[in-house]
């Protein structure tokens, strides 16, 4: 169902309830019913923001046979984490090389440490 796949996707990425409800501005108690399958017609505009919120294609929560194991986490929490403060920093992804750069060098600084 819709509701848990939300559920597992939300979990897979580290965010909170409050915060995805918060970010989709729908309210919390709302979430936490399509999450748990009470609610289960959401408005496709309501599923479009909570997609949208989770950074996943829409087919991915509207697709009924998608294996929910495929949703495990695939990373560490706190790299999710760091994403997600980076982006609540305000870094674009189109940013992302110039960081790249800075943690190459820093890798780099690392290295002549070591030796």
């Amino acid at each position: 169902m819709i509701g848990t796949t939300i559920y597992k996707i939300r979990r897979g990425k580290g965010i909170s309830l409050s915060e995805l409800a918060k970010q989709a501005g729908i309210s919390k108690s709302n979430l936490s019913n399509i999450e748990r399958n009470v609610n289960k017609n959401p408005s496709i505009n309501l599923i479009k923001k909570i997609a949208g919120v989770l950074d996943v294609d829409l087919y991915e929560l509207l697709n009924p046979d998608r294996n929910l194991d495929q949703l495990q986490p695939l990373i560490e929490y706190e790299w999710v984490q760091f994403v997600y403060d980076l982006k609540k920093a305000g870094v674009q992804k189109e940013q992302l090389p110039e960081y790249k750069h800075i943690i190459e060098f820093i890798h780099w600084k690392n290295q002549q440490e070591e030796s």
